[in-house]
């Protein structure tokens, strides 16, 4: 089914004002005051370092599956390009800040397609408003379509602990 001319519009507002630096480095500040619980449960932020600067970055994530206490899904929604994602595959070791409580340390790993595709269906399960709102930003920022199988949208798991 294609899309209307509304949602086209969303669309891409949505890719657009993703990858507005300052709109989307904004809630790093927040966490950085440990107020990180004002997003609630299903944002993380992200510290990973730089692959050719060495130096920290940050990146907040939306949490796309929680599989233990000791574990956060997160998806690339800009695909194997973007900054963050090339950093973890370049040194997977990590830090997660969630809610309001201090960082630990975790190791990131990227998940295979058929654990990526289990992922996003239970997600598409959970939250069926909010992915039908942002699937179409999504393939927009990936330029591509997002299917119930081999999906390009790469999906990450935090394994905290692990990052020693």
């Amino acid at each position: 089914m294609g899309r209307t001319a509304h949602e086209s519009v969303f669309a891409a507002i949505g890719a657009r004002l993703l990858r507005s630096r300052h709109l989307t480095r904004a809630p790093t500040w927040i966490y950085r005051a440990r107020a990180g619980a004002l997003f609630g449960s299903r944002i993380l932020m992200l510290e990973h370092i730089g692959r050719k600067s060495g130096a920290p970055r940050y990146a907040v994530l939306e949490v796309v599956g929680h599989p233990g206490a000791d574990a956060y899904l997160v998806a690339s929604g800009f695909g194997r390009k973007a900054q963050w994602f090339r950093n973890i595959e370049a040194n997977p070791r990590v830090r997660v800040y969630v809610g309001s409580h201090a960082p630990r340390r975790a190791t990131a790993r990227v998940l295979d397609r058929a654990e990526a595709d289990r992922t996003l269906a239970a997600y598409r399960e959970r939250h069926p408003g909010t992915w039908e709102r942002f699937r179409p930003v999504l393939e927009n920022t990936l330029g591509a379509p997002i299917t119930d199988t081999d999906s390009p949208l790469p999906i990450v798991e935090l394994r905290c602990g692990s990052g020693d």
